[in-house]
């Protein structure tokens, strides 16, 4: 029996790959590691919470012991390395701590692996999921491909960017097997309201302002998390060790054009007057060293690997929103104690 070991994997884009392979592979041990910090809710998994496949560890991938005696009792045959601190504002707010999780914590991971596979890396796999970000920011054409070079703008991407490195670095120092995937905007069901659509979505939800950066000209390429986890199945199993896949939606979308489309939607949902919502986007000043645009192409996971998206953004949204609808309860607890708190001294005085 494969015994797989998924970082993170109780938060938004970990708990859509630890339920599809806890589902579609019995034979694999599937081992959730994850700290349970803000962003992490075991919520997200309770219909899979009985698997006879599946074992929850709580845990900082910060912590090299814990790691060496995790892959020591369970034999760990693969990793895929979803942890990390993932809010680019909290990372202007708090960079010290983006560092920690995803420069520290990714080495800390790779070093357990090296260790614990040292003399039979065959059928060994690190996988580390990354973003676009790590890329920069494009003008108004162009795309980011596998051999952009890297030129992080915040210190989320700057922090990611690094870990990217290490990873490599394993690979041609220590021969560690490794892929790298560098994925767009995700959005779909459990994801923490923190980012833009959860939040908009939950705003429009209590009628609050709906705080739009800028002007809202900011362009992101959108993909439907199930999408990125089904992506993330078959770059486990059929990707090149030692290559990079850009993982894409082909849905981009200026930031305004996007919310008046959630606008529409949740007015419908909800029976309220069309245009309803749209009276709630509030301007506020833009975020430090906003990137312009990301938009990725996906040409090489579609042509060597086969997968491509499976939603246009309209489609998605409405799942999506559909979703939230349906897990107020879900909703109401995340948004619970800390997350007003930090909610408040986000977007005071903006």
């Amino acid at each position: 029996m494969k015994s797989i070991l998924i970082t993170g994997g109780a938060g938004f884009i970990g708990s859509h790959v630890v339920r599809l392979f806890v589902k579609k592979y019995p034979n694999y041990q599937i081992l959730n590691l994850d700290k349970l910090t803000y962003a992490g809710n075991l919520e997200n998994l309770n219909d899979i919470e009985n698997a006879p496949n599946y074992k929850f560890i709580k845990a900082d991938i910060c912590d090299y012991a814990q790691l060496l005696k995790i892959f020591s009792e369970n034999s760990i045959d693969g990793v895929i390395h979803l942890a990390a601190e993932s809010h680019v504002d909290r990372s202007i707010t708090d960079p010290f701590a983006f560092a920690q999780t995803n420069v520290m914590g990714t080495l800390a991971l790779l070093q357990a692996a090296k260790e614990s596979w040292k003399g039979n890396m065959d059928g060994k796999l690190f996988y580390h999921v990354s973003t676009d970000e790590v890329y920069g920011s494009l003008e108004n054409e162009g795309f980011f491909f596998e051999t952009t070079p890297y030129s992080p703008q915040s210190p989320y991407s700057a922090s990611k960017a690094s870990s990217d490195h290490f990873v490599r670095a394993y690979g041609n120092t220590f021969k560690l097997p490794y892929v790298i995937t560098n994925c767009s905007n995700n959005y779909g069901p459990n994801q923490f309201p923190e980012k833009l659509i959860p939040l908009f979505i939950n705003n429009i939800r209590n009628n609050k302002p709906l705080p739009v950066y800028g002007k809202g000209e900011n362009v992101r390429d959108w993909l439907y998390v199930i999408d990125h986890a089904k992506a993330i199945d078959i770059v486990f199993h059929n990707g090149k060790i030692g290559e990079t896949y850009n993982i894409g939606g082909f849905n981009e979308w200026k930031n305004i054009d996007l919310i008046k489309v959630i606008c529409k939607v949740m007015d419908k949902k909800l029976g309220r007057a069309m245009g309803t919502s749209e009276k709630l986007i509030t301007y506020v000043t833009d975020r430090a060293g906003h990137d312009l645009r990301y938009a990725i192409d996906a040409t090489k996971i579609m042509n060597e690997l086969g997968w491509k998206p499976s939603l246009q953004f309209e489609e998605g949204i409405e799942l999506t929103i559909d979703w939230y609808i349906q897990n107020e309860e879900w909703l109401n607890h995340v948004t619970s104690g800390d997350y007003q708190n930090y909610y408040s001294e986000m977007y005071r005085n903006r």
